[in-house]
């Protein structure tokens, strides 16, 4: 049974009617509902923390999209779970495709800046006070785009710039 058919909680089951309905109301293909209905599916896993098979779930509604939007959002999310199991290295990478594909993803950018500024915490617990500089330097470009984007949101990311004297 898919994910989308056995939801537990109340907006999980208010979101799956919705998009089933509005699938049915918009003009879209069968490929379409089906990248769409991987894609709901693996935001529930994600949701619940079943990585892998929310990657599964990416991964087949990646092979089925072709909008380079939708793509981006399919994309940000895999380099969420990415984020989430400390492979950094690899979330950099889906985040990069996904701004690629969305340049307009003020999430996407925060979460690069967040991983450059952590890099740079971690460059500075080893007494690489240049690469710390460096990566906070990066990190400071992303928030700036981000914030740029989305001027309201970010607020830490503001005061940080200001205070390390970034904006």
């Amino acid at each position: 049974m898919p994910r989308s058919q056995k939801n537990d909680n109340f907006i999980d089951k208010t979101f799956t009617i919705i998009a089933d309905i509005l699938l049915r109301i918009v003009p879209t293909s069968q490929r379409e509902r089906e990248a769409f209905t991987y894609y709901r599916d693996g935001m529930s896993a994600q949701a619940e923390g079943e990585y892998a098979e929310a990657l599964q779930n990416y991964y087949e509604a990646m092979r089925l999209e072709i909008d380079p939007y939708d793509r981006s959002y399919i994309l940000y999310n895999i380099g969420l779970i990415h984020t989430s199991n400390g492979e950094h290295a690899k979330a950099l990478e889906y985040y990069f495709q996904a701004l690629e594909r969305n340049p307009s993803l003020p999430q996407a950018f925060n979460n690069v800046a967040v991983i450059c500024h952590y890099r740079g915490e971690q460059a500075i617990k080893q007494h690489d006070i240049e690469s710390s500089k460096a990566w906070f330097n990066q990190a400071a470009e992303y928030w700036k785009q981000a914030i740029q984007l989305a001027p309201g949101n970010y607020i830490e990311a503001q005061n940080w710039l200001k205070i390390t004297g970034r904006i």
